[in-house]
């Protein structure tokens, strides 16, 4: 067994790879807040054109909302890290001996000691780009965030409307092209698949048992249909029917 295959890296993906963690979550939220207006609209009995209606406003809006979070978390995480960093090269010009001894702390808690403490303390403090790493990782425990915030944001945005839009898809078929069909048996079988395939994804991700993540994907999409729903009609029954 090779490294690429223990870290599950795939050729297929390559750099689109380095944003699926940001695609597989930003696809089951889209996925499941838009099947649960669905659901919640079916359950209240409304008409197709108003759960459109209200499945679109709210794959747009909460893909929008979704996609600017993850970006502005993404980016204040990046300014956080050059913020540390900025203090850490200031303590390393103007607290030498202080910063030179912690960096003897972290290393005599990793188990070096004596002549070879010695030499990998002189090693690192002897490169100041070394030495602040060194702090950055071992004292704050901060990794800087190589990924774009943009395009954690952009790839978020993307998935959520991709993945989010299947809940209306035999909706707004139906719509334009009238049939008898049941609607929301569909609906619900399309949404299924959506959650089983980005449930296979999240595995790859976590790198966990697919079916796990699958069957966990698939219970929180029910689940969160199933309450949707009976509020929906619930609702309905209180406030139609008065």
């Amino acid at each position: 067994m090779n490294e690429t295959r223990i870290h599950q890296d795939s050729k297929y993906f390559k750099k689109l790879q380095e944003y699926l963690r940001e695609f597989v979550y930003g696809g089951i939220d889209g996925a499941i807040t838009t099947f649960a207006v669905v659901a919640g609209g079916f359950g209240a009995d409304l008409d197709s054109g108003v759960i459109i209606i209200l499945g679109f406003a709210n794959l747009l809006a909460d893909g929008f909302s979704m996609s600017v979070g993850a970006y502005l978390s993404a980016k204040s995480d990046k300014e956080n890290f050059k913020k540390h960093e900025s203090i850490e090269y200031w303590e390393v010009e103007n607290l030498a001996e202080t910063e030179r001894q912690e960096i003897v702390d972290i290393y005599k808690a990793k188990g070096f000691k004596g002549e070879l403490l010695e030499q990998v303390v002189d090693q690192i403090t002897s490169n100041k780009d070394l030495w602040v790493a060194e702090m950055m990782k071992d004292e704050l425990s901060l990794m800087e965030e190589t990924k774009s915030p943009f395009k954690i944001g952009l790839a978020t945005f993307f998935s959520f409307i991709i993945i989010g839009f299947i809940p209306l898809l035999i909706y707004l078929w139906t719509f334009f092209y009238p049939s008898s069909i049941d609607i929301f048996f569909w609906t619900s079988f399309l949404t299924g698949l959506a959650f089983v395939v980005i449930g296979a994804l999240k595995s790859l991700v976590n790198q966990t048992s697919v079916i796990k993540s699958i069957a966990e994907t698939v219970a929180l999409g029910l689940l969160a249909a199933v309450v949707a729903y009976y509020v929906g009609d619930i609702l309905q029954n209180f406030f139609i029917k008065q």
